[in-house]
């Protein structure tokens, strides 16, 4: 039946059905396996997966990039790459997005800036890094993968590699969750726990002087919030900043609405009813705040969209954490 077929395709994988559920019902893992089945027993799935499905097997990711310009953001930044420097205490995954994406690619800098500013010892992979295997498996490609995720396994194992720090709750979550099912435990961070430590710590300073007062509406994130209960971290970052007030829509915490990219949907279109981040989008526009915050590289680009089709991307900025932060670094 091609209707109850689409409806599988449309899960976003917030994983809210799940939180709710009286019975303890896990729809989400029942929804990726059905895709499991219809991607490698039928080959029946959405076609605009195909591209990128073709991309993560040829480039390691699920766009048509050149592994070779991963790490073309470092460029001048004095940034460790791994095979250059195998001596470092901490891995900086730097992600997909974060590599090939021209917005994400800004807070790939805020964040290395912020990390410099307090001293760390990090290093990135470059262009041995490859797709963590999130888009592939919730999207039903457990052979690709269970291919994206052994090889990563070796590389990462090749440097003996004891921690890892991400800014994609999506990386995060499948190095945490889903690597040690591979044999293979990291101790990982999320750029948020990360950040918060340095702060707590003292290895990372603030300029103190006093600032007037700054609204900013925040968003949690579906895979780092409900998936990983990790809430107050991004919130901790925000509120270290001198006169930064934080304002929440109704839907937060871990009631969070999503942004509508999980899941594979970032690759997808949504053909049914209301899109999901012009929802998400309207409800952190009626905090009546002119900067958005928030803590995924798939957030960014949903609420970013959806500001941009109200018309409000002048007046509006929508920001990652780290970049709000790094103009408050001493």
């Amino acid at each position: 039946d091609y209707e109850k077929i689409e409806a599988l395709w449309q899960c976003t994988t917030c994983g809210a059905c799940m939180q709710e559920c009286p019975v303890m019902n896990e729809h989400v893992p029942a929804i990726v396996d059905m895709r499991r089945s219809l991607v490698m027993m039928e080959s029946n799935f959405p076609s605009l997966l195909q591209t990128s499905f073709a991309n993560l097997e040829n480039n390691g990711s699920p766009w048509a990039f050149s592994p070779a310009e991963r790490a073309d953001w470092a460029e001048g930044m004095n940034i460790k790459i791994a095979a250059e420097n195998p001596q470092f205490d901490i891995l900086f995954w730097v992600g997909c997005a974060g590599s090939f994406d021209d917005r994400a690619k800004k807070v790939t800098l805020a964040f290395a800036k912020i990390m410099q500013a307090a001293g760390v010892d990090f290093a990135i992979l470059g262009s041995e890094e490859m797709c963590n295997g999130d888009v592939a498996r919730r999207a039903g490609n457990e052979y690709l993968a269970d291919m994206l995720i052994k090889t990563n396994i070796e590389t990462l194992n090749r440097y003996n590699v004891k921690k890892i720090v991400t800014f994609c709750p999506h990386c995060f979550n499948t190095f945490k969750n889903e690597y040690p099912l591979f044999g293979a435990e990291f101790e990982v961070m999320h750029h948020s726990q990360f950040i918060n430590e340095l702060i707590k710590t003292k290895k990372l300073k603030l300029k103190t002087e006093e600032f007037s007062v700054r609204d900013i509406a925040y968003h949690d994130s579906c895979y780092l919030g409900r998936y990983n209960n990790v809430y107050k971290e991004p919130r901790a970052v925000l509120e270290a900043i001198e006169g930064v007030r934080i304002l929440e829509p109704k839907r937060s915490g871990d009631k969070g609405f999503c942004c509508g990219a999980g899941g594979g949907q970032m690759f997808l279109e949504e053909t049914e009813g209301k899109r999901i981040n012009i929802e998400r989008t309207e409800e952190l526009l009626d905090l009546h705040t002119k900067t958005i915050a928030l803590n995924c590289p798939f957030c960014l680009t949903m609420v970013t969209d959806g500001v941009k089709a109200k018309d409000l991307i002048d007046n509006i900025q929508v920001k990652d954490i780290s970049e709000i932060l790094l103009d408050y670094v001493k």
